[in-house]
C-alpha cells in the first residue's frame, strides 16, 4: 500500500510522519505552512504531523473533482459497480491494515477497529448494487402516444466532512454510495486520525478508480468553511457534535447546498423490572466502554425502573471492573485510552462534576495506571448511580467511558425522562414484556431504537440517524435514504408524434 504517507522527506532529526492530501490521484504534502500533530493515545507519544489544507488547497481539490466528474458521471453502470466490486475486494484484503491504522491513531482496540472496517464494508458492498438502487420508473400511454419515466442522477461535486471516532466507517456511509451513484467526493477527515483516508485513497486508485473522484483534504476550520461556501460543491454530509452540525446546516444551506448533518448522542437504556437482568449488565457495559465511550450511539445513561436499579448495579460493578485496560495492539485488552490528553482532562473533568454534584461513583476509572505508560490517555470505566437529571454528566455529551445510572418509579417517567432529552440518536429498551416493546417503540421520539439491543445501529440497506437536536436536515445516512440523498430525480414526459399530430395547439395538455 503505496498511500500511507506524503512523499516529503522528513527534515533533520524528526521521527514523526507527515500526513498530507490526496488530490487528482497523488498525493500532495502541504503547502499553507499549518499542521498540527497526530499521537499514538496508547503511548502519549506524537506519531506524525497532519498537514492542514489551504482554501486554495481545497480549490484544488474541488476542480479535480469536478473534472472527474464529467466523465465519472456519465460512465456505464456496469463499469462503475466493476470498480466498486473490485474496492470492496481490497478493503476486505487489507482490512487489518486500516484496523491497524484506526487503533495507532484513534487508539481503540484492534478487535473493535476490525469491526468498524467491516461495518463499513458493508455500505460498500450496499454501493455495488447502485443499478438496482438507482433505478427509475416508467408509464406507457399516459396520454395518447406520450410515455413518462423517471431516473435519478448525480449531483456532481460533494463533500463529507467525518469525526475522530470511527475513521474509517463514518466516511465510509458517505463515499461508496455517493461515488457509485457517480458523484466526485471530497473528504475533510478528522485531524486526530487522518491516515486512515489516504489509505482507503490507495485502495481507489488500485481498483481503477479514475484520478480525481476521491480526494482527501486534511485540515480545520478553514478547510471546512471553504467546503461549506464553494460554489462547485453541490452537497454536504457531516457526523460530528451538535453545535458544528448546527453550524455545518446553517452556513451550507445557506450557500445553497443540500445538508445531511448528524450531531450529538445522549443514548439512553430503559431496562424495566422483568428484563433479563445478566444480559442487560452485559448489554450496558459493551455498549457504556467500547471504544472507551467515544461512540455516537453508546449508552451513557441507564434507567432503570422500579426495583431495576438495585439489582443491575452489583452486576455492572463486577464487569466493569473486569474490563482489560491497555494498548489496543497488545494483549487480550478490552479497552483502550481516549483520543487525546485534551479529551482524556475533558472526560475527567465530568466525574469529577458528577462527584461534586453529588452523584455515587460505584466505579471510579481515575486510578486506572499503565506500567510505563505514564504519558499516555487512558481512563478506566466510571459508573455513576442516583444521577439526576440537572447534574452536567447527565445533561452533556462525555464522550466517554462514563455510564449514568438514573433511578424511576414506573415506564411512564422514564419514556417521559427521554422524551425530554434534546438529543434523539439512539435509545433501547430491555423487557421480556412484547406488549410494553411493541408500545415503547411507537411512543419513543428517538430515530434509532433497540429492543434489548443496546446499540441499535442500522445494516447498511437501513439508513442511519437520529431525531430533534441529533440531526439537521431531512435525510439519514447511507442506505435508500443516502441513495436519494446523493442524486436528483428527473421526469421525462415524452411524445414520438406522428405527422397528423404536428401544427398548432396552445391549450394546456390534458390527459386525452
Amino acid at each position: 500500500m503505496t498511500a500511507q504517507r506524503t512523499l516529503e522527506p522528513p527534515a533533520a532529526g524528526r521521527t514523526v510522519d507527515r500526513v498530507g492530501h490526496w488530490i487528482g490521484g497523488a498525493l500532495r504534502p502541504g503547502a499553507s505552512g499549518r499542521s498540527a500533530p497526530v499521537y499514538n493515545p496508547a503511548t502519549g507519544a506524537q506519531s506524525g504531523e497532519v498537514a492542514f489544507a489551504s482554501a486554495a488547497e481545497v480549490d484544488d481539490a474541488v476542480r479535480a473533482a469536478k473534472d472527474a466528474f464529467v466523465t465519472w458521471g456519465d460512465m456505464g453502470l456496469g463499469r462503475r459497480t466493476t470498480i466498486l466490486f473490485r474496492f470492496r475486494e481490497l478493503v476486505a484484503r487489507h482490512a487489518d491494515d486500516l484496523a491497524r491504522c484506526i487503533t495507532r491513531e484513534h487508539g481503540k482496540v484492534f478487535s473493535d477497529a476490525k469491526g468498524e472496517v467491516q461495518r463499513g464494508l458493508e455500505v460498500v458492498e450496499f454501493a455495488c448494487g447502485i443499478p438496482q438502487l438507482i433505478k427509475g420508473e416508467f408509464s406507457q400511454n399516459v396520454s395518447s402516444n406520450v410515455d413518462s419515466y423517471s431516473m435519478r442522477q448525480p449531483l456532481g461535486v460533494v463533500a463529507g466532512i467525518t469525526p475522530f471516532n470511527f475513521p474509517v466507517m463514518v466516511p465510509m456511509w458517505m463515499y461508496p454510495i455517493a461515488i457509485a451513484a457517480g458523484n466526485a467526493f471530497v473528504l475533510k477527515p478528522s485531524e486526530k486520525d487522518p491516515s486512515g483516508s489516504l489509505l482507503i485513497a490507495d485502495l481507489w486508485k488500485q481498483a481503477g478508480l479514475p484520478d480525481g473522484v476521491y480526494n482527501v483534504v486534511n485540515g480545520d476550520k478553514v478547510a471546512v468553511d471553504r467546503l461549506l461556501t464553494h460554489p462547485d460543491v453541490a452537497a454536504v454530509s457531516f457526523v460530528g457534535s451538535t453545535p458544528i452540525a448546527r453550524y455545518i446546516h446553517e452556513t451550507a444551506t445557506r450557500s445553497g447546498k443540500r445538508v445531511q448533518a448528524l450531531g450529538g448522542a445522549k443514548n439512553h437504556m430503559v431496562v424495566l423490572p422483568d428484563a433479563d437482568m445478566e444480559l442487560a449488565a452485559d448489554s450496558a457495559v459493551n455498549a457504556a466502554y467500547g471504544s472507551a465511550g467515544e461512540r455516537c450511539m453508546a449508552i451513557s445513561v441507564l434507567v432503570g425502573v422500579g426495583d431495576a436499579a438495585d439489582k443491575l448495579i452489583p452486576l455492572i460493578r463486577e464487569r466493569a471492573r473486569a474490563i482489560h485496560v491497555g494498548d489496543g495492539l497488545e494483549g487480550n485488552n478490552d479497552m483502550g485510552p481516549l483520543v487525546t490528553r485534551a479529551h482524556l482532562e475533558r472526560v475527567r473533568g465530568y466525574v469529577e462534576e458528577g462527584v461534586d454534584a453529588g452523584a455515587d461513583l460505584v466505579v471510579d476509572g481515575r486510578a486506572v495506571r499503565i506500567k510505563d505508560r505514564e504519558a499516555c490517555f487512558f481512563l478506566g470505566p466510571c459508573v455513576f448511580d442516583r444521577v439526576r437529571p440537572d447534574m452536567s454528566i447527565y445533561k452533556d455529551e462525555i464522550f466517554g467511558p462514563v455510564l449514568s445510572v438514573v433511578r424511576v418509579d414506573s415506564y411512564d417517567e422514564a419514556v417521559a425522562l427521554v422524551n425530554a432529552n434534546p438529543y434523539a440518536n439512539g435509545v433501547a429498551v430491555f423487557t421480556n414484556d412484547g406488549g410494553a416493546a411493541r408500545t415503547f417503540e411507537n411512543e419513543i421520539q428517538v430515530g434509532m431504537v433497540g429492543i434489548n439491543v443496546p446499540i441499535p445501529v442500522p445494516m447498511a440497506y437501513y439508513s442511519f440517524g437520529g431525531w430533534k437536536n441529533s440531526l439537521f436536515g431531512d435525510v439519514h445516512v447511507h442506505g435508500q435514504e443516502g441513495v436519494r440523498f446523493y442524486t436528483r430525480a428527473k421526469v421525462v414526459t415524452a411524445r414520438w408524434p406522428e405527422p397528423h399530430l404536428r401544427g398548432k395547439n396552445l391549450g394546456f395538455p390534458t390527459v386525452s
